[in-house]
């Protein structure tokens, strides 16, 4: 089965507003403790995945029965994180985008590793986002376009030890061929001009991450 669009909700926080923009074809994969939320919502994940660890077992009881599919692990012997086992399996969806909710927390390791795993569906050539009330984060080795989405700010970051290259257009403050590195701030708290801006890039990896307070 393929998938236009897979959401996977994990552990983290979760607003409740991006409910609201789940669509009729979307793929929902619950991440242990992110399927109970949408079971908690009255939403049916088409698959739910994990060790389930943080969750009771009369709450992972729930989850096996509103889960269309189901696959459990053992929380000690395995290698991956619940949210990376929801990725590869909404990468074998050969989706054209992937969209990770609830994937931001207090553990910034598990925030980090989820920030890369972005790299993974920009080599399978699939969009590949991160979404939550305060952030929306992407990434582009070539051209991409911003939408406005209600956020404030407009940050770009290398995600590799340069990028080149730089060139915004409908930004306050316009780049044009600049180079960013590791540990320099030069692309924070951008903003939009307009509804829309678009950046180019030569070589590298830009995360760009559109964020409020």
């Amino acid at each position: 089965m393929t998938a236009n669009r897979v959401l996977i909700f994990a552990g983290g926080y979760i607003d409740p507003d991006v409910l609201k923009e789940i669509r009729q074809d979307d793929y929902l994969i619950g991440a242990d403790r992110g399927a109970l939320y949408l079971v908690e919502h009255g939403i049916k994940p088409h698959l739910s995945v994990g060790d389930f660890d943080s969750v009771s077992p009369e709450e992972f009881d729930r989850i096996r029965q509103a889960s269309i599919e189901l696959m459990s692990c053992d929380p000690v012997n395995k290698d991956l994180t619940d949210a990376e086992l929801a990725f590869d399996l909404a990468l074998q969806k050969q989706a054209a985008e992937i969209m990770m909710i609830g994937v931001i927390g207090t553990r910034l390791d598990h925030t980090l590793a989820n920030v890369q795993m972005m790299l993974r569906g920009m080599q399978g050539q699939v969009k590949t986002a991160i979404w939550d009330h305060h952030n929306y984060v992407t990434l582009t080795n070539s051209t991409c376009q911003i939408k406005e989405r209600g956020y404030t700010y407009v940050s770009l970051l290398p995600l590799t030890p340069e990028v080149t290259g730089i060139t915004l257009e409908g930004f306050m403050y316009p780049l044009d061929n600049a180079t960013l590195k590791m540990g320099q701030s030069l692309g924070i708290s951008n903003k939009l001009t307009g509804p829309t801006g678009t950046i180019r890039i030569g070589s590298g990896v830009l995360l760009i991450i559109q964020s409020k307070d």
